[in-house]
């Protein structure tokens, strides 16, 4: 069997799978192939790679190109929305800026609440009515579970003279100038409350100073209880709140002196000094209120 003779009608193409490489073998001698046609074809399959590169490398180029070219106009474009679109970033003019003006808001936090006591520290502000009945109201006192009876009620511009002692001159110098006085009972014990009325606060603290052991009210009798704490010992407290300066006389209605052993007496008196001071201290808080209010 022989190969490249006989003139196959096949044409050898490089570039073809399959194809015969021709031989020279008609005469020569040994059979040697045609080496100045294999390096033809040699050289044009070179060529074709290179065009095929060339052309490769074009159009990737011109890929890359094209990326670029769409990401600076797309970073570079205009603000505005495409239609269809439901937002667009915002411009730098309309960025907001740090030094703008800051935002001011109304306080929303109460005022500070009324003190009672500005409002019974001085005659210019304590001008709710004032009288015996106002300032002890009703026919008996509850405190606790003890139960007191409300007897006699005194009111009296003349202070010096529902005092005893040395009180009478403290009240004078103090310019008081209304004393009220109201007597509870229980028991066979009975305690008289005075509420000595000022001007001002300093002069109902000066007289609270100023009142020794001595300093006492007159016991108010009558309305069915006896006279007490005359010319036997009872015992006596002094105290002040804003302008009004309060004392209380306990005692036993038989006319016995008080010893530190009563203590039915000392709970009596400390009840009435404690329900004054409160009663004291809600009538600055009803004034109080009240300005709140209006």
């Amino acid at each position: 069997m022989s190969f490249g003779q006989g003139g196959s009608s096949q044409q050898w193409d490089p570039w073809k799978p399959n194809s015969q490489q021709p031989w020279n073998g008609g005469g020569s001698a040994g059979g040697s192939p045609d080496w100045a046609a294999l390096a033809d074809a040699s050289e044009a399959r070179a060529k074709r790679r290179r065009l095929l590169f060339i052309g490769g490398g074009a159009l990737a180029a011109v890929a890359i190109g094209t990326a670029v070219a769409v990401a600076v106009v797309s970073a570079g474009g205009s603000n505005q929305a495409s239609p269809g679109t439901e937002s667009a970033l915002p411009g730098v003019s309309d960025l907001p800026s740090a030094t703008g003006t800051v935002p001011s808001f109304e306080p929303t936090s109460a005022p500070p609440p009324l003190d009672p006591k500005d409002f019974v520290a001085s005659a210019q502000k304590d001008k709710a009515p004032l009288s015996p009945d106002i300032l002890f109201p009703g026919t008996q006192l509850t405190m606790g579970d003890t139960v007191y009876k409300k007897g006699p009620t005194a009111d009296t511009k003349d202070c010096a003279s529902a005092a005893k002692s040395t009180l009478p001159k403290v009240l004078t110098d103090n310019r008081c100038t209304r004393l009220i006085r109201v007597t509870y009972s229980r028991d066979g014990v009975a305690v008289t409350v005075g509420v000595a009325v000022f001007a001002t606060e300093a002069q109902a603290t000066k007289a609270k100073q100023q009142a020794d052991a001595s300093s006492i009210v007159k016991s108010l009798s009558g309305g069915g209880v006896k006279d007490f704490c005359v010319g036997a010992v009872c015992r006596s407290t002094t105290n002040a709140y804003g302008r009004y300066a309060y004392f209380t006389l306990a005692g036993f209605t038989s006319g016995k002196d008080v010893t530190e052993k009563d203590k039915a007496v000392f709970k009596t008196g400390d009840d009435l000094q404690e329900f004054t001071y409160r009663q004291i201290r809600r009538r600055g808080e009803a004034q109080a209120s009240a300005a709140a209010a209006g």
